[in-house]
């Protein structure tokens, strides 16, 4: 099983869109683990919302299509859902 995954940052006032074949606990691990890259080194990421799909490609997609809208607001409105 394949899930897209919406995280939120206080400290950042941001949202982070991904998808992850892994458990969704060790992939709030990874993103709240001292590394580089746009989550590390911050530590309070929290899970807002995840979907799950049966292939990599429709995960991607959807990932993709979430990231397309480069806005806070539909994130938040979908999130509400």
């Amino acid at each position: 099983m394949f899930k897209v995954y919406i995280l939120y940052s206080e400290t950042k006032n941001k949202y982070y869109v991904g998808y992850t074949h892994d458990t969704i606990t060790e992939r709030i691990r990874k993103h709240n683990s001292n590394h580089k890259g746009f989550t590390g080194g911050i530590g309070d990421w929290e899970m807002k919302y995840s979907e799950i799909f049966e292939t990599n490609k429709e995960a991607i997609n959807r990932e993709k299509q979430i990231k397309g809208w480069k806005s806070k607001k539909l994130i938040e409105k979908l999130i509400a859902k």
